[in-house]
């Protein structure tokens, strides 16, 4: 093989307001490594590779590259929720195939615990197969459950800093609202992400760390029924005559209908109801002390594409992985993830750091249980302390032009096929 070897950079899982970011670290990081050669995007993560789509980002405008930080989602080369299983050894093959054809010496893979473990895996694989690859990670996830409980793995990840701040708006806004409407609506419910863990509902009382606003926050987590909700709602209407409630889309009231995607996981506003629906029509059953209703408020996706409410922090710090990313590949350090780990003391540092992908994929975060408040609809002064250097501080400003965001646009610029056409192998379509 050449001593210059091509790269490969794939996405994979829910997009976030700042994984493009990382992409332009990547792809500006890799013009100041001679042992790397051309940069190609996987179009549609490893579905990409398997369909030996490489959208060639070396050949791009600079511009276009640089205007990935302003660039939310994952649209510019896109993602997937296409999952190697151990049984798919056609794909595995597949893809070292693809990878030996365009002489790939290193793959970076931008996704959370599952894309961590894809990555370990495809290294293994392509040791075994007499390929020098280096396989390097990249975190994202707007849910910030990558890594351990004890943030030794990573302290948080790019992208959840983002869904913080946009959460810490919507509710300073919905508090307006509610307290301009509540002798007709004195219960606001709003519906924020989070399957199985509440980073993202916890980060409500970021727009109140002063807890003057009525509010109630229900992570996934919360020990609490709905009937413990409705008289903690009601207590709160007897003291305020309004009330807030953000409850996480993974707390327990029962049955949704909900469906999963291929990972296994519940498909987000995939369910027949809602669980905010059912906090609503709960509470409307049982009667309010005061006159009016409950109203209920979903955000969709728009929770992890609101380029306006993007961190400024974050932005930096998912370049700053991607930066180490391709350091840590340069250096031949395969099978790591490139990680943020905080310094101690008060004034918020960070630095950049690896940990073993193995380690990554077999970890799982929770919540620390000592951040949710005793009357389980509240969360703790020592996360609000771990939340609130990660937002930032003045809003970004977009490019735009005749007022329409600026966005990243890619010339469809293809590296060359070489190989036979290939159907992914968990398509059913053989």
């Amino acid at each position: 093989m050449n001593s210059t070897r091509n790269l490969v950079v794939a996405q994979s899982g829910g997009p976030t307001p700042v994984i493009n970011s990382s992409l332009r670290g990547i792809v500006e990081a890799a013009r100041e490594f001679q042992a790397i050669g051309t940069v190609y995007g996987a179009r549609h993560g490893i579905e990409g590779v398997l369909k030996e789509e490489l959208l060639d980002l070396s050949a791009q405008p600079a511009e276009e590259v640089a205007l990935l930080r302003f660039t939310p989602a994952a649209g510019s080369i896109g993602t997937c929720r296409y999952k190697l299983r151990s049984n798919q050894t056609e794909d595995f093959d597949r893809v070292i195939e693809v990878l030996r054809a365009h002489q790939v010496g290193y793959l970076l893979y931008i996704g959370g615990n599952d894309s961590m473990d894809t990555a370990a895996k495809i290294a293994q694989l392509a040791r075994q197969r007499g390929l020098d690859l280096v396989a390097v990670g990249v975190p994202k996830t707007i849910d910030n459950d990558i890594g351990d409980s004890e943030f030794r793995l990573i302290d948080h990840t790019p992208g959840y800093g983002s869904v913080a701040r946009y959460w810490m708006h919507k509710v300073q806004e919905a508090n307006e609202e509610n307290a301009g409407s509540a002798p007709a609506d004195p219960v606001l419910v709003m519906q924020a992400m989070g399957r199985k863990i509440g980073f993202i509902p916890a980060a409500a009382r970021l727009a109140d760390p002063a807890r003057e606003m009525p509010l109630q926050i229900y992570l996934a987590e919360s020990r609490c029924s709905l009937e413990q909700l409705a008289d903690q709602v009601c207590e709160q209407l007897r003291r305020a005559g309004r009330c807030l409630v953000v409850v996480s889309e993974g707390f327990n009231v029962g049955d949704l209908g909900e469906m999963k995607d291929s990972f296994g996981h519940t498909e987000f506003g995939s369910s027949k109801l809602t669980v905010a629906q059912v906090v609503v029509n709960f509470l409307n059953r049982a009667g309010l002390p005061c006159k009016g209703s409950a109203r209920g408020n979903v955000p969709g996706t728009d929770q992890r594409h609101s380029m306006a409410y993007a961190s400024a922090v974050d932005l930096d710090e998912a370049y700053r992985l991607g930066q180490k990313a391709v350091e840590l590949a340069a250096a031949g350090q395969s099978g790591f993830m490139a990680t943020i780990l905080r310094d101690p003391g008060p004034i918020y540092s960070v630095r950049y750091e690896k940990v073993p992908l193995a380690e990554v994929a077999n970890s799982e975060r929770t919540f620390p249980a000592k951040w949710i408040a005793p009357n389980g609809c509240d969360v703790t002064d020592d996360f609000v302390r771990y939340a609130k250097p990660l937002l930032g501080s003045d809003m970004i400003s977009l490019p735009t032009i005749d007022g329409r965001q600026r966005m990243t646009r890619f010339q469809p610029i293809f590296a060359e096929r070489k190989l036979p056409e290939y159907i992914p192998q968990a398509d059913g379509k053989r």
